[in-house]
């Protein structure tokens, strides 16, 4: 590695802290922090253990005591989410790690790694991406190209590459990531499920969403592989996988994989078990949706996801571990479905018993607030974020990049359907066809009503924002020809 620029790097953020560095004596206990829902451990520094006469005897005693101080305070700052000044002791950290250590070390690889993560959590993303990579130079010169170090900085700065708005890099990146944890642990270990989800992730940002989804069906090889011989361990796994099936529209397979759950946990424990409740909910709330993934349209009918919510009521109801919680849950989800079917006799019908379970009693009004005396959003569709010109990977307002947003005004009726809508505010005025395109998937949302003793009521003046970004240029153009018109 180049030391004259890793020095330089740091030289203006570090020196002005080396004096505050004295004053950091806090401690606290060490506990993982994540970027972009990817565990990074921060860094374990290595402080003397020696008896107190050796340590008196060692000049750099208090240079290491200093270390271990501003670590904890880097990690208590973490912990309660002050990242700015956890930015500031991240960089002392480094500073009393070159000191020590020299800045090729793996010590100091671990300080850069955590200051990254923190700026990672702040939002910026470039000094972070740079802070990953010194941190995998310093390991690739202390060690070697293909150390088990290099996988947890290269994972944060795919991340960081992510959210800058280059998914094209963070693809090579993670490869080189997963790459190296084949190298070492073999081509079927389990800690690559990480790399791979994020690799997923990576392959949707840039539209080969097969190449995402083979990803994923190698992720459930690699714990069934593990886990054969444990079904129930395959439970979280699976439904992890149901989800990611879920957001990008593979809905069949997302009820395949949740039956396959509900077929564990009936084996595992039995029929009756608490745990069925979540996956057969969400199997139901699949029926809400219809398929994308296929040109050939199920013929099953969403009538079937009936059945799932009403089995999750049973077992709410019946299972003697069970709580008021728990039943008022499964009952909201089977009414949401009737109000989603236009059911609204037996909608109403469940609604009144959630309202009478909630209000039994006054430890339980504060959720009948909150579940049933105001609007609750059922089904949604997405909206572009991006038009005119502009993409996912403009993240900055500038150079062209502009921010636009609409605000419509609406009512919820009785039934839980939209009316009256109204455009309150579009701007800029000219971009007509996404103030249509917002209209429209507000007219098609579904609500929870709002209810009064017990019955739904309808509910005025309701408002929704939709923010999204254009180019200047393609507004410009749109003028011109409105003036040309």
């Amino acid at each position: 590695m180049n030391v004259k620029h890793f020095l330089k790097i740091f030289a203006i953020s570090v020196a002005c802290l080396a004096m505050a560095a004295e004053a950091q004596d806090e401690v606290d206990s060490e506990d993982p922090i994540t970027v972009l829902d990817q565990t990074v451990p921060v860094a374990d520094y290595p402080v003397d253990q020696g008896p107190p006469e050796a340590a008196a005897a060692d000049p750099d005693t208090d240079a290491r005591q200093q270390l271990t101080d501003a670590f904890a305070r880097f990690s208590e700052l973490q912990d309660a989410g002050i990242l700015d000044e956890a930015e500031n002791v991240a960089k002392q950290v480094i500073e009393l790690s070159i000191r020590l250590n020299g800045p090729n070390s793996i010590d100091t690889a671990k300080a850069l790694n955590n200051l990254a993560v923190v700026q990672h959590l702040s939002g910026n993303y470039e000094a972070a991406a740079l802070n990953f990579e010194s941190a995998i130079d310093v390991i690739r010169e202390v060690e070697d190209q293909l150390s088990e170090l290099l996988v947890n900085p290269l994972r944060g700065l795919g991340a960081a590459q992510i959210a800058s708005g280059r998914p094209d890099l963070a693809h090579s990146t993670y490869q080189q990531a997963m790459h190296i944890s084949h190298v070492n642990d073999g081509p079927h270990n389990l800690g690559q499920v990480d790399i791979l989800e994020a690799l997923a992730e990576t392959n949707l940002r840039l539209g080969d969403v097969e190449e995402a989804r083979e990803l994923q069906d190698m992720i459930y090889g690699l714990h069934l592989r593990y886990y054969e011989d444990n079904a129930i361990e395959m439970v979280a796994p699976l439904m992890r996988l149901a989800r990611w099936q879920h957001r990008t529209g593979y809905l069949l397979d997302e009820r395949a994989t949740y039956r396959r759950v509900i077929r564990i946990i009936e084996y595992i424990h039995d029929g009756n078990d608490l745990s069925l409740i979540e996956p057969l909910t969400l199997l139901g709330r699949s029926y809400f949706y219809a398929d994308q993934s296929q040109s050939n349209i199920s013929t099953t009918t969403s009538a079937s996801g009936e059945l799932y919510f009403k089995r999750a009521v049973r077992i709410s109801e019946e299972n003697p571990d069970s709580n008021w919680e728990l039943v008022v849950a499964t009952k909201l989800a089977l009414a949401d479905y009737y109000t989603f079917r236009s059911d609204l006799g037996r909608a109403r019908s469940t609604y009144r018993e959630v309202w009478e379970l909630l209000s039994a009693d006054d430890d339980r009004l504060d959720v009948r607030r909150d579940e049933l005396e105001s609007v609750k959003l059922l089904i949604q569709d997405p909206l572009p974020r991006y038009i005119g010109g502009a993409t996912a990977n403009d993240t900055e307002i500038g150079d062209g990049l502009r921010e636009g947003r609409i605000i419509v005004a609406y009512d919820v009726s009785a039934r839980g359907r939209v009316s009256g809508l109204r455009i309150v505010e579009a701007t800029p005025a000219e971009f007509e066809e996404i103030q249509r395109l917002v209209s429209r998937e507000v007219r098609a949302r579904i609500f929870r009503p709002r209810f009064e003793d017990a019955a739904p009521v309808d509910t005025p003046n309701q408002s929704f924002t939709h923010s999204y970004f254009y180019r200047q240029a393609a507004l410009d153009e749109v003028r011109a020809q409105a003036d040309d018109g």
